[in-house]
Formats: structure tokens, sequence, C-alpha cells
């Protein structure tokens, strides 16, 4: 474990020898001012700015996409606090780790009256108990506690951590401060590429901050390789496109970039987007992603959204799903896609999903109601003989198989209506079925009374 002090000492003792650090190591920001992006938390009057400046820390957690400067700010935390800066990875580390860092940092407040900001990185890796073993010392001072995560705190991390640290969303960096940071890196002639003389055509720019997607460890990674390749000072279009290759699709089979894609795809369905619903897949494609997990999540969307608006949305999507496991991927995924543009122009209804809701409340609201005598079964003459199954009326015994009057459901219930269609597609029919079958009731000269 190193310090952010100790870093600098060394460099300071070795001034004249070549740095061998990767590009976006040496352009590390080394105070504020040279720190950027995230204006939300570092504008001028905001909280973590404050903390900055007057080198007042509190324990916190720092959220965000990789690239974004979790890890820089944590350093340029410690530097303005004059705290040591130890570092976990908890990639590697486990409770031992923990252990021995816990230990040092209060060794080091004996000895040296120094504060530790423990920094540890993809806090997330760490499971519950691991987490739990930072606890009293967030609680009684031996350290200020900043944990770095890609992933959602709300569900990676312990209720317990979260309630003794402030959380922090950093921001994806745009192409302005994408732009920013190559700017820096051509510039600086100490740390960067400033003594070359680069130069980048604007389209190869453009090209750079598009394969950048928001990560400036990426955007300057990207750079030196460019610069490492490079024979003369301008770099072109072609130069660049040949450097660095195309731009990586970025997808997670279980984080929130994964359940962002899924809900917009969802969210394009349900809209009637069908360019939408589309690229949205293709999106998932290209990034890894199971064509299944889509299939399955259209099997949701035809009974959700579509419902009794259009019945077929329900059948062409399992007929989708059928298809790519009996076809395979190369054919598969286009009858998912046909699925896809299908639900998407469907009649959209979301009756059956608020009915079916509806029904699930008045059954927590009545839930020892009786099922009353007509409708009970009578297998024997013991329940015969208690009237089970009495005066029960026969459907298909009278027109159009409707007994108008009857009751199925509990005396108890006197509300009714749980399924109320749309006036779109199928269920206009429905409705109009709907309101026949409630005018036949309400009009029939035999009503069973409210009683079992």
């Amino acid at each position: 474990m190193t310090s952010a002090a100790d870093n600098s000492d060394q460099s300071s003792l070795f001034t004249n020898a070549v740095d061998f650090r990767p590009l976006a190591a040496r352009m590390r920001p080394r105070n504020l001012s040279e720190y950027i992006g995230q204006s939300h938390l570092l504008g001028d009057g905001r909280p973590l700015r404050q903390a900055l400046e007057r080198g007042l820390l509190h324990s916190m957690i720092f959220w965000g996409p990789p690239g974004t400067g979790k890890t820089t700010l944590a350093e340029l935390l410690a530097s303005s606090s004059n705290a040591y800066m130890a570092r976990i990875s908890a990639v590697s580390a486990g409770v031992k780790e923990i252990r021995s860092a816990i230990e040092q940092a209060q060794q080091r407040a004996a000895a040296q009256q120094q504060r530790t900001l423990l920094f540890v990185d993809e806090v997330h890796r760490f499971n519950k108990s691991q987490q739990d073993a930072f606890l009293p010392h967030i609680e009684d001072g031996t350290v200020w506690f900043v944990g770095a995560t890609t992933e959602n705190p709300a569900f990676e991390l312990n209720p317990a951590l979260l309630s003794r640290t402030r959380l922090y969303r950093l921001q994806q960096l745009n192409d302005v401060d994408i732009a920013a940071v190559l700017a820096q890196a051509l510039a600086d002639s100490q740390r960067g590429l400033g003594q070359r003389g680069l130069q980048l055509t604007t389209d190869a720019h453009e090209y750079l901050l598009h394969c950048a997607a928001g990560d400036a460890r990426r955007a300057l990674n990207l750079l030196e390789i460019c610069a490492d390749a490079a024979t003369t000072t301008e770099l072109d279009l072609a130069f660049v496109q040949q450097a660095v290759g195309q731009r990586q699709a970025g997808f997670d089979k279980q984080g929130d970039p994964y359940f962002e894609l899924l809900s917009a795809l969802h969210k394009s369905v349900r809209g009637s987007s069908v360019d939408g619903a589309l690229y949205w897949f293709a999106r998932i494609l290209l990034g890894g992603g199971d064509p299944l997990v889509v299939a399955r999540r259209l099997l949701a969307i035809a009974s959700e959204d579509i419902g009794n608006a259009d019945p077929r949305a329900l059948q062409i999507a399992l007929q989708a799903w059928d298809t790519f496991t009996r076809v395979g991927p190369a054919e598969g995924e286009r009858a998912i896609a046909q699925a896809l543009i299908y639900c998407a122009l469907a009649p959209k209804s979301n009756a059956v999903y608020q009915a079916f809701n509806a029904a699930k409340a008045l059954a927590e609201q009545y839930p020892d109601a009786a099922v009353p005598k007509h409708l009970r079964n009578a297998p024997t003459q013991l329940h015969k003989q208690a009237g089970d199954g009495l005066d029960y009326r026969y459907a298909h015994d009278y027109p159009q198989a409707v007994v108008a009057g009857e009751r199925y459901l509990p005396f108890a219930i006197t509300q009714t209506g749980l399924y109320q269609p749309s006036d779109r597609g199928f269920e206009k029919q429905l409705a109009d079925k709907l309101e026949w079958l409630r005018n036949r009731d309400h009009h029939s000269e035999w009503q069973r009374g409210d009683h079992d």
C-alpha cells in the first residue's frame, strides 16, 4: 500500500529517469484545476468541492462508469487533507489485507498523528462479511473510507455500509470533457505528448472521441497507441482507425448497463417504436448478450403491454423463441427481431396486467372468503347432504352458455369489474362482450341471493 505523497516523493528523486507508466497514469490530475468533468459534484459550492478545498473529509462511496475519475478524486481528497492514502483492491484482497490496513492505520495515527484515507477499489467485489469488517473502523474514525464501484450500490453493498457513507454518483464524461483530456495530453510536454507535436485531423479526433465512449482512461490509452505507431506528426482518420480498431460495445451481463438496455428495449416496444426495439436488440447482441433473454422479455411484454388487445402477440413471441432453439442464432435472431416488430406494432393494452394485480389485491383483502355452496364440488354423498353443489346451474344448458344473474364470487365480495378492456384491437370486441354479459345479469329475472 502506498500513498499519494509517497508517489510524488519518488518522482522527485528520479526526475531524470524515464517514466514508463502509461500515458493515462502520467496524466492523472494532480490538483482540482487539472480535473475534468463531474461538475455536478465539483462545481462552486458543491459539498464535495468544499471538502476538497477545506480538507474536511467524510467516508464516501464513488459510483460511476470506468474512467470517470473515481481513483483520482480519492487521491485529491487524501492530498487536500494531508492524509495517508492506503489502497486495497477487492479483486485481490481479503479479510487479511483489510485487517492489515486497519492495523497500519491505527499505528500511523498513534505514532505520526496522521489520519488514513482507505481507498477500496471495486468494493462491490467484497462479500457481505468482508464489507462488514470495515464498519467499526469507520464508526470510530480509524479511517476515512472511500469505496469505488461501477455497480449499483443499492444492490451490491451492505445497507450498513451505505448508512455510514455518503454516496456520490459520477457521470460518464461527455465529448467535450474527453476532448479536454486529449488536449491536455497532447499539449503537456512533461507528462504527456507535447514534445512530439502531434496533431489530430478533425475526423480523426471525432473518431477517438467516439471510441473513448466517455472513458478518459480509454481515450488516453487509445491516444498513446496512436502516438506509439505514428511516424508523422499529423494523425489522420485512416491511421487512427487502423491503430485503434473499431469501438468495442460496452455491455455487462449482470450490471446496470445490462438492465438499462433491456429496459430501453421493453419501453421501445411498449411505445410502438420499431426502430428503438430493433436498435436495442442489436446493441444487446453486439455486446455478447443472450438473445433468449430478449425472447423471455418479449413474452412478458406480450402479456403485460399487449394482452388481449392482440392475443396473437403471445403466440408469435413463443414461436420466435421456439424457432431460435430449433435453428440456432443465425436464423433465430431474425425470428426474435420479427416478433419484436410485430409486438411493437401491435395494439397495446395493460388491462390484463391491471386486472390480475387487482385480483391479487382482492384475494389479499378477502383471503378466507368461503366458496359459495353452489360452486363447490360434491364428490361424496356427505358433501351432497351438506348442500355442496346444490342448485348449480350448468352453463351449457342455457342459451349461448350464459347463466344470467349467477354469482361466481364469494358473497362477501360485492365489487366487480376487475378486467376493464381497452378500446384497442381485439379488446374492443371483448369490451362489447363484457357489456353484453353485464346487461344480461342486470336485466335477469333470476338473481342468486346474497347468501351461502
